[in-house]
């Protein structure tokens, strides 16, 4: 986080430079600044503080079921705050989402495959409370951001919105270094890990740059599910680079799966579904809650 989380500040004040993002910044309300600063905070420093220490405890394939579980969280606050709707279909979704880490962690409890470095044992429990925290962090941000925007935010003001919201994390993560060491912390980092580190700043930037983007013109219920497809690309890179960490039995995939197909009933909208329907099954698509 000492690293990751304050690159994505120049990373933004680029694209800030290159798009026009500070003229939007002079737009923002001092509500949107809050906001943002908000959802900065809780990303960056508390949900990513979790992704790190579940992911070192279960390694990247398992924990991915129970961070799944921010899709649920994300659906629940926009049904609340932002008004958007519950059906059968995203309700049947839910469930999915919050099968798949139980089928998962049964898996690995019950699986034959173990990772290939005997030293490494998953923590089951450890895991799953940091991958709940991450799924807190992860599902609440979208909120703050959507708060920010506004209902006429732009995705240049989107732009603004990341740069506000990596400023405000960096300061935090700055600090935490700060008691840390300071500067004797920082090159007490193993310097491969620090190549790696750089490298994932980098690619997370990208990817909440888009993200930003994406909630400026599609609404949450939309976004945060297929944003969660990004476990397709955890298991193919965990098996490609660091698989001697990695629990990778049938049953962790079949988790991963479940909870997949949850988040893709999620965000699949009434219009793609209706036609593949039978006339009498109609009511899936179009009762709703409110």
């Amino acid at each position: 986080m000492a690293i990751t989380v304050p690159l994505g500040v120049p990373l933004f004040l680029l694209a800030c430079l290159l798009f026009g993002g500070f003229e939007a910044l002079g737009r923002l309300s001092g509500s949107g600044w809050a906001w943002m600063a908000t959802a900065g905070i809780v990303h960056f420093v508390i949900g990513r503080y979790g992704n790190y220490r579940a992911m070192h405890a279960l390694g990247a394939t398992l924990a991915s079921p129970i961070q799944q579980l921010s899709v649920p969280i994300a659906l629940a606050l926009a049904l609340i705050f932002l008004d958007e709707v519950l059906t059968p279909l995203r309700l049947t979704g839910f469930v999915l989402v919050m099968l798949g880490p139980l089928v998962a962690v049964r898996g690995q409890k019950r699986g034959t495959t173990k990772p290939k470095n005997g030293d490494f044992q998953p923590r089951v429990g450890e895991g799953m409370l940091w991958g709940a925290v991450c799924a807190v962090g992860y599902g609440s941000s979208p909120l703050f951001i959507m708060k920010g925007l506004g209902p006429a935010g732009s995705l240049i003001d989107s732009l603004a919105g990341g740069l506000v919201s990596y400023a405000a994390a960096a300061v935090v993560v700055v600090l935490c270094v700060l008691i840390a060491g300071g500067s004797a912390y920082m090159r007490s980092l193993d310097r491969t890990a620090r190549k790696w580190f750089a490298l994932s700043g980098i690619f997370v930037f990208l990817s909440q740059a888009f993200r930003y983007m994406a909630l400026a013109v599609a609404p949450v219920t939309v976004v945060v599910p297929i944003q969660r497809l990004s476990v397709v690309f955890r298991v193919v890179f965990g098996w490609l680079l660091n698989r001697d960490h990695e629990v990778l039995t049938a049953t962790v995939l079949l988790g991963i799966a479940i909870s997949l197909v949850g988040a893709i009933a999620l965000t699949i909208s009434a219009e793609v579904v209706a036609p593949l329907l039978p006339a009498n099954w109609s009511w899936i698509v179009e009762l709703q809650w409110p």
